[in-house]
């Protein structure tokens, strides 16, 4: 096209703008009515300036013969967060966008045919629209995807001072989800990320994978926080149905704990248990590699987490082993775990440890012996068992 009459499409497209921009915002608020109307400091229309502007930079880029468009991105990211910022979709707004397209490009073809430009050229100019339309889009999505992780950042941030009040220690002596979220603002913190306040919770402490592991997919009603070296996570109604299960799969690849269910204002000591549980996995005493729910370890967590009282007491109880070998010392315990553990005669004993029933009753006669009548006290007997629980657990005795 000569330069000349490129340079006078665009002066007459120019001149139009401003009521091109009018004429398409009406159509476009008629098209939808629900379109929220944005004012900017001098109140006026945020999107009659975008479309003025979109306007004025395609026609400008043909008067100057640039070869890529100039956008005004502010404008049109502005348009991809407000429609984040407000939980709509992009679809509204690119539809509105081609509808502006369409609407500009028939005032242009008329243009066009003012200035005779010939029809091959209109064909480019049309394709040049649309590509420019292209762009704008592109800059309303990284203005949606900012919204969108300014949210989700906030979210997070809001999820992490619920779980911190729901966590802390400092809790009023109360089990009613009603009243404690009347004293402590919890509700109001619940509603501000969408949480609806259970009767009963389940406290979560994760180990990770690896340091850039994903988050496990536990679903939106479960509080998770993994901004802690050690992941935590709240789940709410534990025992309903299908959600160990749930759980589970969404945790696959990942290792921790899952403390007992407790009412909402205990949540705190649901956590305690997790954090042992976890500590006994680090140490070995529990099995690793997958998740665990404390409710079906809770032989190990109590007698192995009170270590200091358990050791004090086996120190105790098991004295009278002192003076046997190491190997004949364990024998000896085994046999009167599996004694008191039975409360049978020597062959229920010696088919629980698979021996001689013979050998069974030699060792009895010395328990006897190193403990005397301490082994007919139902108090002594209680204790007994437990240390020697305890010392099985920690794999000082083999398992029968």
């Amino acid at each position: 096209m000569p330069p000349l009459q490129v340079r006078r499409f665009a002066a007459l497209a120019l001149e139009e703008v401003p009521a091109l921009a009018h004429d398409i915002l009406r159509e476009i608020r008629a098209e939808y009515p629900g379109l929220p109307v944005v004012l900017d400091d001098s109140g006026e229309p945020m999107a009659l300036i975008g479309i003025r502007r979109a306007l004025e930079g395609f026609v400008q880029q043909l008067a100057t013969r640039e070869g890529r468009p100039r956008y005004h991105p502010e404008v049109f990211q502005e348009f991809g967060r407000g429609e984040g910022l407000n939980g709509r979709s992009l679809d509204s707004l690119q539809a509105i966008y081609r509808l502006g397209v369409r609407l500009a490009w028939r005032r242009l073809a008329e243009i066009g045919q003012q200035t005779e430009i010939p029809p091959p050229a209109m064909y480019e100019l049309a394709e040049s629209g649309f590509e420019y339309l292209d762009g704008l889009v592109d800059q309303s999505v990284r203005g949606y995807a900012e919204a969108a992780a300014r949210q989700a950042g906030e979210r997070l941030r809001l999820q992490r001072k619920l779980m911190e009040l729901l966590l802390s220690e400092r809790r009023p002596d109360t089990s009613a989800a009603s009243a404690l979220g009347a004293e402590n603002g919890l509700d109001e913190r619940a509603a501000r990320v969408g949480w609806q306040l259970p009767e009963r919770v389940a406290v979560g402490v994760l180990l990770r994978p690896a340091r850039e592991a994903v988050a496990p997919a536990v679903g939106e009603g479960v509080l998770l926080d993994m901004e802690a070296e050690q992941p935590r996570m709240v789940v709410p109604e534990p025992e309903a149905a299908g959600r160990p299960e749930l759980l589970r799969r969404a945790m696959t690849g990942w290792s921790g704990a899952i403390g007992p269910p407790v009412p909402l204002a205990d949540a705190a000591k649901s956590l305690r248990w997790a954090e042992a549980a976890v500590g006994l996995m680090e140490r070995g005493l529990l099995p690793s590699g997958e998740v665990l729910y404390c409710t079906e370890h809770t032989e190990a967590l109590v007698l192995l987490q009170p270590e200091e009282l358990i050791e004090d007491l086996s120190r105790r109880c098991l004295a009278p082993l002192d003076h046997c070998g190491p190997a004949h010392g364990r024998r000896l315990a085994e046999t009167l775990l599996a004694w008191l553990e039975t409360r049978g005669g020597a062959p229920e004993v010696a088919a629980r440890l698979g021996v001689h029933p013979q050998t069974v009753r030699y060792r009895l006669r010395q328990i006897r012996e190193l403990w005397g009548d301490e082994v007919d006290d139902p108090d002594r007997r209680f204790e007994l068992e437990l240390v020697l629980r305890a010392r099985r657990l920690r794999g000082g005795l083999g398992r029968a």
